[in-house]
């Protein structure tokens, strides 16, 4: 395949090697998952986005620890294709697929009556699916496609659940969020395409500044409850994701992939914050790539903004008012 055109300018060669050495330097995390002895039998786990990516690898991860796990996919044909993968590489037949398509409400409801007619428990509840490089579009229940499908559909998602892992307690909520927070705005009409964010892949930015706001809500919420929340920058990996991005951010990631995470190295940071007996008593903190508890930005500290987001959002999704 011939590269695009500026990939040969040596502007952009330098900037790539330049990015590729910082990444290589930072890629690596001390904590192995291979070394942490958290057994799941037992316990039920839910893992959105599972059939590639990093959601497959948690999910692998999950499954090897002997957990009920579900793989709430789009794709029935990707997603039992996933199914057979994990099963035949853990030798855990409790894997199972559930379709899940986060961007539509319907959908979430669906997924989540089914689960809570079907399971007895809930132990851990990964908020993975997610997408960028999309164009601007609006979904039949009038919300923004981008914010829609990875932000939320998650969050309704979660509270439809919540019931169900609080009788399951300790529980955790886990929700993949990115370093690209930091370049966010949460802006509530940005839901519902009444304004739109600039800047470079703004919308994705913002979806993912909107992930730690609401997993910071949520742990105020469930406070006492048993159940914790906490959001997680997995670094930057080589996935799927990337796949409806422009060619020349493409080209660019494509010089700089042997020097970036693989998907499974991708999946560390958030396996940590959904087995980990470290983090057992951890809740509403946002952990980085390398597993340490890590400051997110301003804006996603900001208390008085992460109510408002959280309210906007019940009244989207027709969730009735919780505090």
């Amino acid at each position: 395949m011939e590269l695009p055109s500026f990939c040969s300018h040596p502007f952009w060669f330098v900037l790539a090697l330049l990015l590729g050495m910082h990444l290589w330097a930072r890629r690596r995390c001390a904590w192995d998952p291979r070394k942490c002895p958290t057994d799941l039998t037992g316990k039920t786990v839910i893992v959105t986005g599972a059939n590639s990516g990093i959601g497959k690898h948690v999910a692998m991860d999950l499954a090897r620890r002997n957990a009920r796990t579900i793989l709430a996919c789009r794709s029935r044909q990707r997603g039992l294709a996933a199914v057979q993968e994990i099963r035949a590489a853990t030798g855990n037949p409790k894997v199972l697929l559930r379709l899940l398509d986060t961007s539509s409400l319907a959908s979430v409801r669906a997924f989540a009556a089914d689960v809570l007619r079907e399971e007895q428990r809930l132990d851990v509840l990964v908020n993975n699916a997610g997408l960028t490089g999309l164009p601007f579009a609006i979904t039949p229940d009038g919300l923004e496609r981008t914010f829609a499908t990875n932000y939320l559909g998650p969050f309704l998602l979660t509270n439809l659940l919540l019931d169900l892992m609080k009788a399951s307690a300790p529980a955790r909520v886990v929700t993949v969020s990115s370093f690209r927070h930091s370049a966010g705005t949460a802006d509530t009409r940005y839901l519902t395409g009444q304004a739109r964010p600039s800047g470079f892949d703004p919308i994705y930015n913002s979806t993912k500044l909107m992930n730690v706001l609401f997993s910071t809500e949520l742990a105020r919420r469930l406070q006492g409850t048993g159940v914790t929340a906490n959001s997680v920058n997995p670094g930057v990996v080589s996935t799927g994701i990337m796949r409806n991005l422009s060619w020349s951010l493409r080209g660019l990631f494509l010089l700089i992939r042997p020097f970036i995470k693989s998907a499974e190295r991708g999946a560390v940071s958030t396996i940590y914050c959904a087995v980990s007996e470290e983090v057992s008593d951890i809740s509403g903190k946002y952990f980085g790539s390398d597993c340490s508890l890590t400051l997110p930005s301003a804006a996603a500290r900001d208390a008085g903004l992460a109510r408002k987001l959280w309210e906007e959002s019940e009244r989207l999704t027709g969730l009735s008012p919780q505090r």
